[in-house]
Parts: structure tokens; C-alpha cells; sequence
């Protein structure tokens, strides 16, 4: 009964404006799974890992020009973390900004599992994140991959989310040109993709990760997750601290 109270004050709390972006960031994390992962669950065989890149890449950018006004379009709980450290985001909003991501993540899993059973499919290792033979190998679907360690999978993980989230920081600055940034920031999550779907599927977003290993059937998504958790917030904050030495004086 306190748990319930306590929520339901929170929940009053928070001013229609909060509302609105918090429900902005559950969209938009729910269409850059829906699109991401669902092209790789779906259409992965046919359009290949350069497809699968340019399908998160996509999403991205059409996000950012659909809900970026609203929200700034995070979709991603390690841009938040970072947003947050740069001092541009309150710690109560990033706290409403990770619970919506994640939320929104897992309602659009939901519906690709369910879209999944109703042509008969296996769910498989569905998008899941990992690393290492034994997690590609997992129901003969390891072609292509490369056998990876936990150490090289944090490693680039927190290695290319620092890069794309300092894109991320640095188009969005107060005086970044104007009308890029969506274009900017989908396509370095592209180039994020090409590097490392081979490696580990591409992470560098907690929300994304968290989503499809709870529905996948591979027995090792669950319990590699924290490296995909744990890195690109980790990528993020170096990104968040590098940011604030580098910036101009009237940048933000």
C-alpha cells in the first residue's frame, strides 16, 4: 500500500510538460525497437548487417524530426545518463527518461514476440546482445559472427557509445548548426552498427538490450546483459565529461 501511494504521488507530481516527454521517449524507444530489432528478427537474413545498420540508423533520424522538439528524442538511457552529467536534464526528469525508454522497449518485444508466434516462428536468440561463440552458436546462428571475449565486448561497447554520444552532445549544443543533429546522430549510430553487430549485435543503448533479452530463448542473454547495461553508461559519462572540457564557452 505505501509502494502504491508513494507512485501515485509521483505520479502527481509531474507537470503535464514531464508528461509529454516522458511519453515522447516511450514512442520513440518503442519505433527504434520496433524498427531496429524487428528488421533484424525478420529481414536480418535478406538485408544483412549493412540493412540491420541502416534500419536503427533510420529510426533514429526519423524520431529525432518526429519527437526531438518534444523531448530531444534520447530513445536511450546512456544519451540521458550523459545529457544529465553535461548539466543539460534534471536528475528527476533522466530517472522519467530511463523508466519510459525501458518501458518502451519492452512493449515493442512484446509485440515482435507475438508477431513471431503467430507465423510459427522461433524466437530464438531473438536481438539480443551478447558476446562469444557460445552465444552466436546458440540454435546454429553464429555465421558471420566473431568469438569475442566479455573484456572486448565492454571495451567496444563503452568505446563507440563515447563516440556516439558525444555526436549526440555536440549537435545538439546551443550553437550546433541547426536542422542536422537527426541526420548527424543516425547516421553515427549506422557506423555504430556496422562496427559491431558482428561482435556483440550492437548495443550501445541499455533500453534496446534490456528489451530483447527478456524475450529471447538463448540462455546467455540474461546473464551478459550487465555488459550492455554497464558500458555504454559508461561510454556515455566519459563522453559527458569530455564534452564539458572540449565546449565553447557558449555551448550547452
Amino acid at each position: 500500500m505505501q509502494i502504491a501511494k508513494l507512485l501515485t504521488f509521483a505520479v502527481l507530481t509531474l507537470n503535464f510538460t514531464q508528461m509529454k516527454k516522458y511519453f515522447a521517449e516511450l514512442i520513440g524507444t518503442f519505433v527504434l525497437v520496433l524498427g531496429g530489432c524487428g528488421t533484424a528478427i525478420f529481414a536480418g537474413a535478406s538485408v544483412g548487417f549493412l540493412g540491420i545498420a541502416f534500419a536503427f540508423g533510420l529510426t533514429v533520424v526519423a524520431m529525432a524530426y518526429g519527437i526531438g522538439s518534444i523531448s530531444g528524442a534520447h530513445l536511450n538511457p546512456a544519451i540521458s545518463v550523459a545529457v544529465f552529467c553535461a548539466g543539460r536534464m534534471s536528475a528527476k526528469d533522466l530517472a522519467g527518461y530511463i523508466v519510459s525508454q525501458i518501458i518502451g522497449g519492452i512493449i515493442a518485444a512484446c509485440i515482435l514476440a507475438f508477431v513471431v508466434a503467430q507465423f510459427g516462428g522461433v524466437r530464438g536468440t531473438f536481438a539480443a546482445n551478447g558476446f562469444g561463440s557460445d552465444f552466436f552458436n546458440f540454435n546454429n546462428g553464429g555465421a558471420g559472427y566473431h568469438n569475442l571475449s566479455a573484456a572486448g565486448a565492454f571495451v567496444i561497447e563503452a568505446v563507440l557509445t563515447f563516440m556516439f554520444v558525444l555526436v549526440v552532445l555536440g549537435v545538439t549544443a546551443k550553437n550546433a548548426t541547426p536542422g542536422f543533429a537527426g541526420l548527424a546522430i543516425g547516421l553515427s549510430l549506422t557506423l555504430c552498427h556496422l562496427i559491431a553487430i558482428p561482435l556483440t549485435n550492437t548495443s550501445v543503448n541499455p533500453a534496446r538490450s534490456i528489451s530483447q533479452a527478456l524475450f529471447s530463448e538463448n540462455p546467455l542473454a540474461l546473464s551478459q546483459l550487465w555488459v550492455f547495461i554497464l558500458a555504454p553508461v559508461v561510454g556515455g559519462i566519459v563522453a559527458a565529461l569530455v564534452w564539458r572540457c572540449l565546449k565553447n564557452e557558449d555551448s550547452n
